[in-house]
């Protein structure tokens, strides 16, 4: 039987300690690998039940494995712990990271235990993040690491993502330093592991990319994956600008079902920015890509067994507002925003005369923007010339919503890498 632990949230809110003891000049923390945490309640795309109640995701004396693919390297680096949706202090025992060696193993010659304000292990209070201390560990980009977190109590499911799918193991006891998991089983979701800061220069930019599905895209089962985000943080690594600067984090903070206006499938759009986008160690730029299911979802009111309410139908007014109120707050911040068109979803569950005249609306309002920085043209990428309301059929996973591969690479070629390296 699967058992997941759910484990609690940061002690202090504080910034954590770990900085170097000598800091060299013109380095700072960097997000190199970052994943937007949602309520385990709320993993259903239109906020129903999920199909395991999170009471019995619940077990004591759990070690759980997390793969993850770093988007820059570092010197140092760092991990943060999230209970952000937890309802009881989250108390990880104990935790490492190493260089994986796929299929959840890692190399031990690699192996170093995370501390916490010096301490072995951590009690993270409900609502909370919190940082291991920095350790000296030499980060590349695009390798795989491991992240290995025992929990000592019994704690339901609370603080979850999907960033990587199917790159989560579990096993029974305290298995942070074992070479491979002893009876490993897969986790279906990943747990409280929610980001991975680098030591690295100041030069390198840190692009978040913030959306729904289209943003955290189909991933594969081995702690890779398949997204704009991550085709794009390749296209950044083989053609590289001058100096320092040729290097560009991407965080992919996309959750499958969010919407800009309203929760249901994580927090809003509007909701969960500061966190999620804002809260991003030396974040200097976020791609926004919101509002396809604000708007499709609309074509389900009414429908047997649909939760979003009439009163949820937004007009382009409403996106339009919300979509505002995203980049004022990002260039309030001093973040560069490059705003992203709505793609085509012709012939998926999604359209009708009434949702295509939303979409249309919004982009428009979207190419007219004169106070970003730039407007990536999603639409224009991935639509069909013959029939502009779909997919180009060789762009199309099979549902006329979300983009197979060959598109999501079209969509990580629709944006401008200089505008990046600014």
């Amino acid at each position: 039987m699967l058992c997941l632990a759910l484990f609690a949230a940061v002690a202090h809110a504080a910034t954590p300690s770990g900085a170097p003891a000598a800091p060299i000049a013109g380095e700072h923390w960097v997000g190199s690998w970052a994943a937007a945490p949602l309520d385990f309640r709320q993993l259903s795309p239109l906020g129903t039940p999920p199909p395991v109640a999170p009471e019995d995701r619940a077990f004591p004396g759990l070690t759980l494995r997390q793969q993850l693919q770093p988007s820059v390297g570092g010197t140092r680096l760092r991990v943060r712990f999230s209970n952000r949706f937890g309802t009881a202090p989250l108390a990880v025992g104990a935790a490492s990271v190493a260089r994986g060696t796929g299929g959840g193993a890692i190399s031990p010659a690699s192996l170093q235990p995370l501390r916490f304000d010096g301490r072995p292990g951590i009690t993270i209070a409900p609502g909370a993040d919190a940082w291991s201390d920095g350790i000296d560990f030499a980060v590349e980009a695009g390798q795989t690491l491991v992240v290995s977190s025992y929990f000592e109590r019994s704690t339901p499911l609370s603080t979850v993502h999907l960033q990587p799918s199917n790159a989560t193991w579990m096993s029974n006891g305290n298995a942070v330093s074992a070479p491979r998991l002893p009876d490993a089983q897969r986790v279906p979701v990943n747990a409280f592991v929610t980001g991975v800061d680098v030591w690295a220069a100041r030069a390198i930019r840190t692009v978040v990319a913030f959306g729904d599905s289209i943003t955290a895209g189909g991933l594969d089962g081995d702690g890779g994956g398949n997204s704009y985000p991550q085709q794009l943080a390749t296209l950044l690594r083989k053609s590289p600008g001058p100096g320092a600067a040729r290097e560009v984090a991407v965080l992919n903070v996309g959750i499958g079902g969010n919407r800009l206006l309203y929760g249901g499938a994580g927090q809003s759009g509007l909701a969960r920015f500061g966190a999620d986008v804002l809260g991003q160690s030396g974040v200097t730029h976020v791609i926004v890509l919101m509002g396809t299911n604000d708007i499709g979802r609309t074509a389900f009111i009414g429908a047997p067994g649909q939760v979003v309410p009439a009163s949820e139908i937004p007009t382009p007014e409403q996106l339009q507002a919300g979509l505002q109120q995203l980049v004022r707050q990002a260039r309030e911040k001093g973040l560069k925003v490059l705003l992203g068109t709505i793609p085509p979803f012709g012939g998926s569950s999604y359209w009708n005369e009434h949702t295509e005249a939303l979409r249309g609306a919004v982009n428009r309002w979207i190419r007219g923007r004169q106070d970003v920085d730039a407007v990536v043209d999603f639409d224009a990428a991935v639509r069909n010339p013959a029939q502009p309301l779909a997919l180009l059929p060789a762009y199309d996973s099979g549902d006329h919503l979300h983009p197979n591969a060959a598109g999501l690479a079209a969509m990580a070629g629709a944006v401008d890498l200089q505008e990046l390296r600014e």
